[in-house]
């Protein structure tokens, strides 16, 4: 066994062919423990290159509302006409109250509410 940090893509590559070799290997054998261990390198890695971000609050809704099949007007009758044209636009912060209507309406956690993105975007002419 020569296993040794993975640093690059090469390395990366590497580990994941010589974990699809050992595969099948039983547990508390060397190839067993091999395959641990890479597996471990290998996570960390992707982890670090590859991170998996929350999305904006915005996009968090839209994809919530698309999961429960409902539009916009359905939106609205939950924040409001204008708010909800706004908020789904990105021309409207989203405040504490309606983060806490839409997170109890819609059943989204809290910490996709919260995000930096709930700030509304300026657009060129402002």
């Amino acid at each position: 066994m020569n296993i040794k940090p993975i640093r690059t893509e090469k390395d990366y590559k590497n580990a994941l062919k010589r974990i699809d070799n050992l595969m099948h290997a039983e547990l508390d054998t060397p190839e067993g423990d091999e395959l641990e261990i890479l597996a471990i390198l290998v996570e960390r890695y992707e982890e670090e290159e590859f991170p998996i971000t929350a999305p904006d609050p915005i996009s968090a809704i839209k994809f919530r509302l698309e999961q429960l099949g409902m539009t916009q007007a359905d939106f609205a009758r939950i924040v409001g006409a204008n708010r909800a044209s706004e908020i789904l636009s990105g021309e409207r912060a989203i405040s504490l109250s309606l983060i806490k209507k839409i997170h109890n309406e819609l059943r989204i956690p809290y910490e996709n509410l919260l995000g930096d993105n709930s700030k509304p975007r300026r657009s060129a002419s402002h």
